[in-house]
């Protein structure tokens, strides 16, 4: 571990994880020590260095890492899964271009260590769905998986080649409250908690007996903060790791939310993001980041429903 002081660019700060994460980041190593960025301005209650910045602007990327001494980049820009499906060249535009120029930089200026998302839709309609395997045969079919599978591959190569620090992982679908739907397909996980409230209904996009893997933000954060705090000789994964805690059905999810909501009720209209769904691993086999950095979850289902609904009202 280097003994510079910890210095933190986080770009795509104002995302379901970037806004969350970024307060963490600063609790951990203060304000001053942490400069968020995004395309959008910043939300004015968040007391946080920000500049805005575009994650394709190279140059001014390396202008930022050189004159505030930067030892470490969080890269969270990305066009999402069913967003990409729309604009599919835009997507690998953005979610390639973006991580191949931050790790030319962090090559180029040293940068002690890189954190770049991957996602569970990396995987693809031909790798097993349950419990699935850190590795496995991976045939995403969305260009968000697409550029997921190979930005994984970038960074072991930057690791091999060059000893880059990189570290990556595999998250599933995100549940917050803090912040609206982002458009993916683990979505209606969030939706239906703002609709239970509000109408106390929901038509699904999904069918009732979509099994995905699903984990609450506050889990999602202390993992990434856990991976990007271990020694570096316990990382021995550096494509990305899988990344676990709960699986359920949006037909299970909403006999969860009955039991506080008993008045609700949920439909179904599956649109083209049942395709993108059933391509998806069902359930996670994470024992990898288990027994190499320790990780483990905190919350349930039941738990991730009771947060959603006492936090939302």
């Amino acid at each position: 571990m280097s003994t510079t002081a910890t210095r933190i660019l986080l770009i795509g700060s104002e995302g379901q994880l970037g806004s969350e994460l970024s307060a963490a980041l600063i609790a951990r190593h203060g304000r001053e020590a942490v400069i968020c960025s995004d395309l959008r301005n910043p939300r004015p209650e968040l007391d946080r260095r920000f500049v805005v910045l575009d994650a394709l602007d190279t140059p001014a990327i390396e202008k930022i890492l050189t004159e505030e001494k930067i030892t470490q980049v969080y890269l969270l820009a990305a066009v999402l899964s069913a967003k990409g499906e729309k604009n599919p060249d835009f997507a690998w535009k953005l979610n390639m271009g973006s991580l191949l120029a931050l790790l030319d930089l962090a090559v180029k200026l040293k940068l002690e260590r890189v954190f770049w998302p991957s996602s569970i839709a990396a995987f693809g309609p031909n790798t097993p769905k349950v419990n699935t395997p850190q590795s496995s045969y991976m045939d995403p079919n969305t260009v968000y998986g697409i550029s997921k599978l190979t930005g994984e591959l970038w960074c072991q190569y930057y690791f091999q080649r060059y000893g880059l620090d990189v570290r990556s992982i595999r998250y599933p679908g995100i549940i917050s409250w803090k912040t609206p739907p982002g458009g993916g397909t683990t979505d209606y996980a969030i939706e239906i908690f703002h609709d239970a409230l509000q109408k106390q209904q929901y038509k699904c996009f999904l069918n009732a007996n979509t099994p995905l893997p699903m984990m609450f933000v506050d889990d999602a954060i202390r993992a990434t903060l856990e991976l990007m705090e271990a020694p570096a000789e316990k990382i021995k994964t550096r494509t990305s790791y899988n990344l676990a805690a709960v699986t359920f059905t949006p037909a299970e999810l909403a006999q969860a939310i009955q039991k506080e909501i008993p008045v609700f009720t949920i439909s179904y209209e599956p649109d083209f993001r049942q395709a993108i769904a059933n391509s998806w691993p069902g359930s996670i086999d994470d024992s990898a980041a288990r027994s190499e950095w320790g990780w483990q979850h905190r919350f349930d289902t039941d738990a991730i429903v009771k947060e959603m609904l006492e936090n939302l009202r």
